[in-house]
């Protein structure tokens, strides 16, 4: 499980004094400090990892602030990261892309939330140590598994992929891409344990709608929102989805891409 993207409470608590380890909290502030968190996590809260205006594809920040974040944080290149919040992982989900997106290979997604975790296992108020460190970032990393525009057109151009909507049963209906299949993210998470249902339920899930279960294939998910199709990119390659990216941005901005209107 450690290698797949996804790691549990338990895998979690046995290595919180491993120092190649940084555990990162993505929810506000007042909830790290008030509320309390897993003990040696820091806070980078949702919105300091995101900016509409920065150059990259989507909402991605650049590699510079992407990079203070890392260093301020106590975060190297060799540093495992295991991201988590308290909305089942979906908001941390779009830490762990970005993280990935900018070449940090070694970072994962806890599999259920704040709230999961202190079911068994202890929280603290008190802040950890935190050592600076260098940490450069020159850009996206050459695999970066997030498409700008025109890298998204020419990939569903092909028809070779399977399109994946992850916007609201009602967003679907107004407007879609031709043949895209709408997969919601809720529809992944288990509502008893809050972490991810099992690969047999998912793989049925898939299937039913659809799409391919075979690892190997062609994937692209597209929503509005970066945290829905990271946390469905997350899931899908913890499950062993090689070929899997995202585009996030407005359907009405990709030019030649024709999107249907079933709104009447």
């Amino acid at each position: 499980m450690s290698d797949s993207g996804l790691v549990s409470p338990a895998w979690l608590a046995d290595r919180l004094d491993d120092p190649t380890l940084r555990v990162v909290d993505v929810r506000e502030p007042w909830e790290y400090a008030s509320i309390g968190h897993i003990r040696g996590a820091v806070n980078i809260p949702f919105e300091r990892y995101r900016d509409r205006d920065a150059a990259d594809p989507g909402t991605l920040p650049g590699a510079h602030l992407l990079s203070q974040l890392f260093e301020a944080a106590g975060i190297t290149p060799e540093t495992t990261i295991v991201a988590y919040d308290d909305t089942h992982g979906v908001f941390a989900a779009r830490f762990v892309l970005t993280a990935l997106a900018y070449g940090h290979d070694d970072v994962k997604l806890l599999d259920g939330d704040f709230t999961a975790w202190r079911t068994e296992f202890s929280v603290t108020t008190e802040k950890p140590p935190i050592q600076p460190t260098t940490y450069p970032l020159e850009g996206l990393s050459a695999d970066a598994p997030i498409l700008d525009e025109s890298a998204f057109t020419k990939t569903i151009e092909t028809g070779e992929v399977t399109v994946i909507d992850t916007r609201k049963q009602t967003e679907y209906d107004a407007f879609h891409l031709p043949g895209a299949i709408r997969l919601d993210w809720l529809e992944l998470v288990d509502d008893e344990t809050r972490g991810i249902k099992t690969a047999a339920d998912i793989d049925a899930l898939l299937a039913n709608r659809g799409i391919d279960t075979n690892r190997t294939t062609p994937i692209v998910l597209y929503c509005n929102t970066a945290r829905r199709l990271s946390h469905t990119f997350v899931v899908l390659r913890s499950l062993g989805f090689e070929n899997v990216t995202v585009f996030e941005g407005r359907l009405d901005t990709i030019g030649p891409v024709e999107a249907i209107d079933t709104s009447e």
